[in-house]
């Protein structure tokens, strides 16, 4: 009965394979439908119609069916090593780790010294899951594998994205290759790869029997004889082979490992024999290029055939994998990292004289500040920038400062926002690994602000400030209000909050496509997180927005130190929890939506600000809020500095030095909570 109806699953599989693949190669820019696809296989059509189908619509479906078979086959490996359902290609930072590789080959000129792009992302890919392996380790559940692979991500996405600024001839073409894409010049290297997937999917179901007993636990399987460590390498191996297969075809399309894979187990309880892996890895597979072709197809009737095409398929697979992790953290039990303890809770006192610490960083700030007014493409001397304060600067200083200070100003006033944001997060929902980027908050206001943007180009910065606010909100009552329910749980708060992330990502890619080639390059800017072209009129939100926030939040410390303790805390001492959290939340999503607002998406400065104030002060909010702000303003100020003068008059935005800071201080907190855990 089993096998009749695994038999039936296939055939319907394959059925709907080949009714979507018919769907996909009739899709185009070029008149070519069923009654010329049907002349084409029949070989009574004219040459040019033929010529279409052959070079132009078939290298596109070969690509989707190798990527969607190669990357669903992935992600049922990869889940089966990690004993864990949302483990795939990209939790697991392969397709960043691959990308990357391939991006330092493309602008270093290693391709042909290391024997081409595929070798280059096996390793890459290989090296960014065992580090995500390492820091997360397959018993530490769900919570730690996402937040390890999402962070090492941002990571190795910002350090590709560097070397593409860097490199801007060898470079081109990578930026919108990363996003995944199935355009392919001929069948060539389609032809080239189908043998090796083929192959790597037989030795996959070799070990398909050993994969069957290791879902039993490791020392069972090693009672049946099993070698469980080596196994568990082989097949990783194998997995990240194909990964690296999808990336060096398409680029990295997104989730494709996740979703494939997620939705044959759906069937498990229904489908005998489903649960094997002889069963699962090919029909995961199959899953996979149905997911890739419906994605593509979906994409080009949704938009149209000639917008489509600027159009990557991983768009529409991202936003289904956002749709899948919503989905999984709304069903799995909720649990915390810090079940042994309050994880804020620093020991220590921190240090003895708190005030001589914000003078020290008042100062620290201000060198930063001059610094920035100093240095850039035009070097200055103290003296300039004095006679300039005092209104006696010559023509070509007061040009210079006049356009420089409005930047400076911006990225300190952002980072105060984003910091105070951080904290305020961080204390209600008692989560010491919150941020508002990696929350979905800094996505929903980056979704709300481009869409006035390329909507309305020529709107106010107080209609885009607007926009910010309302995603912001929305986001965030998303995510928090979910997470509630649970007692903001860490795993539901985390995987809701990178679903959120993932889902406005894409949404802000299908904007930017949307839209013409100006606002485009508008957005982009913007989306960069970075102060460059801002003037004192563009600061004008987030300095209200900061002006009146802020009291709001240093006179709700004391609440926030009950919060951040337990529930039961501030009803004893007369506190209501709920409007607490409400009042603290919005202060800190509306400061977060303004710092968006004005100087677009900056990662980690929420995270790393609060963590350093309260090493330093403790856990009390009266200190910690006005500590991690001067840290923050501090920290992105340093960051748009360097930004401007490392490799002038090349400017590198100031989020892609945030991420370079934070992702290491990110993976040292999650390392630490697991070595207490």
């Amino acid at each position: 009965m089993s096998a009749v109806r695994l038999t039936a699953v296939s055939a319907t599989l394959l059925l709907l394979i080949a009714l979507v693949a018919a769907v996909h190669v009739v899709q185009g820019t070029a008149a070519v439908g069923p009654a010329e696809l049907w002349g084409w296989l029949t070989g009574s059509t004219d040459g040019q119609a033929a010529a279409v189908v052959v070079e132009s619509r078939l290298p596109r479906l070969a690509a989707g069916v190798v990527v969607g078979l190669s990357l669903g086959v992935a992600g049922a490996v990869m889940q089966s090593v990690a004993r864990n359902v949302l483990a795939s290609p990209d939790t697991l930072a392969v397709n960043s780790g691959a990308f990357l590789a391939v991006t330092v080959g493309a602008t270093v000129g290693l391709p042909s010294a290391l024997g081409g792009d595929l070798v280059l992302a096996f390793v890459g890919g290989l090296l960014a899951a065992l580090l995500v392996f390492a820091l997360a380790g397959t018993e530490y559940g769900t919570v730690r594998l996402v937040l390890a692979g999402t962070v090492i991500s941002m990571g190795l996405a910002s350090i590709s994205t560097m070397l593409i600024i860097l490199n801007p001839i060898e470079g081109v073409g990578l930026q919108a290759w990363e996003a995944g894409t199935l355009t392919q010049n001929g069948l060539s290297t389609v032809r080239l790869m189908t043998p090796l997937v083929a192959v790597v999917l037989a030795l996959v179901l070799l070990h398909a029997r050993r994969l069957d007993l290791m879902a039993l636990g490791d020392d069972e399987a090693r009672s049946l004889g099993v070698p469980v460590r080596r196994t568990q390498l082989t097949v990783l191996l194998l997995a990240v082979l194909l990964s690296a297969v999808a990336v060096t075809l398409v680029g990295p399309i997104g989730f494709v490992g996740l979703v494939a894979p997620a939705l044959v187990r759906l069937g498990t309880s229904r489908v005998a024999g489903l649960h094997r892996h002889r069963a699962l890895v090919p029909l995961s597979g199959l899953t996979g290029v149905l997911v890739v072709l419906g994605a593509d197809v979906a994409v080009r009737a949704v938009m149209g055939s000639q917008r489509a095409v600027q159009v990557p398929t991983g768009v529409a697979t991202t936003l289904l994998g956002a749709a899948v992790l919503l989905g999984f953290a709304l069903r799995l039990r909720a649990s915390r990292l810090d079940e042994g303890g309050n994880a804020l809770d620093v020991r220590g006192l921190g240090v003895r004289r708190p005030l001589l610490l914000v003078g020290a960083l008042v100062v620290m700030l201000a060198v930063v500040a001059g610094a920035s007014m100093l240095v850039g493409d035009r070097m200055f001397l103290v003296g300039d920038l004095i006679n300039w304060l005092a209104g006696r600067g010559g023509p070509v200083t007061s040009s210079v400062m006049d356009a420089r200070a409005p930047r400076v100003l911006a990225a300190a006033l952002a980072g105060v926002a984003l910091a105070v944001s951080g904290a305020i997060i961080q204390g209600v929902t008692r989560n010491p690994l919150a941020d508002p980027t990696l929350l979905g908050v800094s996505g929903g206001a980056s979704v709300g602000a481009v869409l006035v943007v390329t909507a309305a180009p020529a709107a106010s910065y107080w209609a885009i400030s607007g926009a910010s606010a309302v995603g912001a909100v929305v986001a965030a009552t998303l995510v928090f209000g979910l997470a509630a329910r649970s007692g903001f749980a860490t795993d539901r708060l985390v995987l809701l909050g990178v679903g959120v992330a993932y889902g406005a990502i894409a949404l802000v890619t299908v904007l930017i496509v949307a839209t013409d080639p100006f606002n485009a390059s508008k957005a982009l800017t913007w989306l960069s997180g970075s102060t460059y072209g801002r003037a004192y009129e563009h600061l004008v939100p987030l300095v209200v927005a900061c002006a009146v926030l802020l009291p709001v939040c240093v006179a709700g410390a004391r609440r926030l130190d009950l919060l951040s303790v337990d529930e039961d805390t501030p009803r004893v001492l007369g506190v209501d929890p709920a409007r607490s959290r409400l009042l603290l939340l919005g202060c800190g999503t509306l400061l977060a939506a303004a710092a968006v607002s004005v100087i677009g998406v900056v990662g980690f400065v929420g995270l790393v600000a609060p963590h350093a104030a309260r090493a330093l002060v403790g856990r009390r909010h009266r200190l910690v809020l006005p500590v991690a702000a001067l840290l923050g303003a501090v920290l992105l100020s340093l960051s748009d500095l360097l930004g401007r003068t490392v490799i002038a008059p090349t400017q590198l935005s100031a989020s892609l030095l945030t991420a370079a800071i934070g992702t290491p201080y990110f993976l040292y907190l999650l390392h630490r909570s697991r070595r207490s855990g």
